[in-house]
């Protein structure tokens, strides 16, 4: 008989390991209906590792690293107060790190996450999450309309369509910029995009109010492309690139 007749089989190994992603996957499958039953029921805030969460490559899910993640996170909470509203969009990562941090250490209880993946809706709760579609920059939650005074956003494309519609979101998300202070005195108004360096001449058209900052957000499955953090301000997690 030719050998490229014969049936395929799998080594015991292979079998095992098929058998054990099969399991990991009812077990993450099952741990995300008991979560969206209590979200429908009574939502308690709760920690979360962005690990419980596989990455859908199709809607280009790359996630950060916890370092980076932490980094984030603690930017756009520093000197923040009771009022200040932030909003995180496209980057679920950051609302995970977002959940890690004691409850009575955030400034503010106005943290919105808005994201595509509507898997996501466990972390923040129905108050605190909105489905977004970069495709559709106007069609953002009417509460948020011109009322964040701080914005994270990391458009899922590294196309320029993508960027200028995230953009878009971007300006009807935010509130005008002021000069106004929190009441610790730190700037009300910041905007952070973390993107791929190679959209460093799309991001100076639509956010010139960022710069290139000295910190370099790292993902967790190693992804190729080299990813910068601008910002439109300074803080104790980064300087702006003094070499830019």
């Amino acid at each position: 008989m030719d050998s490229d007749d014969e049936p395929l089989t799998l080594s015991a190994a292979t079998l095992a390991a098929l058998q054990q992603f099969k399991q990991e996957e009812q077990s993450r499958k099952e741990d995300f209906d008991k979560l969206y039953q209590q979200l429908e029921e009574n939502f308690e805030r709760r920690k979360f590792s962005i690990d419980q969460f596989k990455e859908d490559w199709q809607l280009s899910q790359f996630w950060y690293s916890d370092e980076t993640s932490d980094v984030l996170a603690k930017a756009l909470l520093e000197g923040a107060d009771a009022d200040t509203v932030i909003c995180i969009a496209s980057a679920p990562a950051v609302y995970a790190a977002v959940t890690r941090i004691p409850e009575d250490e955030l400034p503010t209880k106005h943290i919105y996450l808005l994201e595509f993946d509507t898997r996501f809706g466990v972390m923040a709760g129905k108050d605190h999450f909105f489905k977004y579609d970069y495709n559709s920059p106007d069609d953002i939650p009417e509460q948020l309309r011109n009322k964040c005074h701080r914005l994270l956003i990391d458009p899922p494309f590294l196309e320029e369509e993508c960027q200028t519609k995230s953009a878009q979101a971007a300006r009807n998300l935010m509130i005008k910029d002021n000069g106004e202070t929190t009441a610790t005195g730190d700037k009300l108004w910041k905007l952070v995009s973390c993107t791929g360096e190679r959209m460093r001449d799309v991001i100076a058209q639509t956010y010139p109010e960022t710069r290139p900052t000295s910190f370099l957000p790292e993902h967790k499955n190693g992804l190729s492309n080299e990813f910068r953090c601008y910002a439109s301000f300074e803080c104790s997690q980064w300087k702006y690139d003094s070499n830019v």
